[in-house]
């Protein structure tokens, strides 16, 4: 089968297409004939070297989000039957080594769920990632309920943007936060009551804007970085932060003088350690039924790429051009 490859860490240009052999199935996986996959920071890192011990074995096949088509079923698998559509994020990181930049992909079955019908695969796949590890922080963790202030950070960005409508599906009081109004009417068409346009007002001033002063009851970061910090300074005494990285130095002395419960998520967890695969299953299927509702839906950026293009497209996310997420789709696919 074709595989798009990487053989060392790098740029862009580093990928390859070339013939390599289709993976064996064991008795709990099925095969997935892939047509799209969307690129996540985790993938670009991986790419680059930032974050090689989440690479497998190279020449590597890359990425873990994954809309396709089942073609063979293993002995102990009975959720899925030859010719299903199903979605997921479910390879590609070591200990599961085979990722969706290739014609097929073998994926635990646990990792999968049946694929919205309403949804494109280009639309699908752009969900399974930044749905997981938005519902682990705002559901699982956070537990987000009826009338809490709820501000998330980044509402056209991968996860920001299935947070915000997460939030909104729970009858929670949204607001987000972007860099332009193009993406702040996004943003109000998604769900969020409140609109920040974080470049033209400092934290404290839309505190005290939107919360009069007393901060929101539960901030989500979807940036990590010098931004937990941010997050931190817009929430209430006693509230709750969840974040999708590491903070920056300093960044939760506040929370603790505040007493603020602070939630990590790092929704690989589940691949990596083989702890609790199920439920990622079980998320996708109520995300499913959600989106067939009219609950969620995904942003996908407008411009296009194959997996002939994945450099390019790869690029195209390294320099945040993109307005939700960027997909890639199998060159045969239609």
């Amino acid at each position: 089968m074709n595989g798009w490859v990487i053989d060392d860490f790098g740029g862009p240009e580093v990928f390859e297409r070339r013939e390599v052999d289709v993976p064996d199935l064991d008795e709990h996986q099925v095969l997935v004939r892939v047509r799209a996959t969307s690129v996540n920071p985790v993938d670009y890192k991986i790419r680059r070297g930032d974050a090689a011990a989440l690479c497998p074995p190279q020449p590597a096949t890359l990425h873990g989000d994954v809309a396709g088509t089942v073609v063979a079923v293993g002995d102990e698998v009975t959720a899925f039957d030859e010719g299903d559509a199903v979605y997921g994020c479910a390879g590609g990181y070591p200990p599961v080594p085979h990722g969706a930049l290739a014609d097929y992909m073998p994926c635990d079955a646990q990792l999968l769920a049946p694929m919205p019908e309403s949804l494109s695969f280009r639309e699908a796949a752009a969900l399974p990632l930044v749905t997981l590890t938005a519902w682990e922080g705002l559901i699982d963790k956070a537990e987000v309920e009826t009338r809490e202030e709820v501000l998330v950070h980044g509402a056209t960005g991968g996860v920001g943007h299935v947070g915000l409508q997460l939030a909104a599906w729970r009858g929670a009081e949204a607001a987000a936060t972007a860099s332009s109004e193009q993406k702040l009417e996004i943003g109000a068409n998604l769900g969020a009551n409140t609109l920040i346009n974080y470049e033209e007002e400092p934290v404290e001033d839309y505190v005290e804007r939107c919360t009069d002063g007393r901060g929101f009851d539960l901030v989500f970061d979807t940036v990590a970085g010098e931004n937990v910090q941010t997050a931190v300074e817009a929430t209430r005494l006693n509230g709750q932060v969840v974040t999708v990285g590491a903070p920056a130095d300093g960044g939760l002395q506040h929370a603790y003088g505040s007493g603020m419960s602070v939630h990590f998520v790092a929704m690989l967890i589940p691949m990596l350690h083989d702890v609790g695969r199920a439920h990622h299953g079980e998320i996708l299927r109520r995300a499913a039924t959600l989106v067939e509702e009219g609950h969620l839906r995904p942003l996908v950026d407008d411009r296009t790429f194959t997996f002939d293009e994945i450099g390019d497209a790869h690029a195209y996310a390294e320099a945040h051009k993109q307005i939700g997420k960027v997909v890639a789709t199998h060159p045969d696919a239609k």
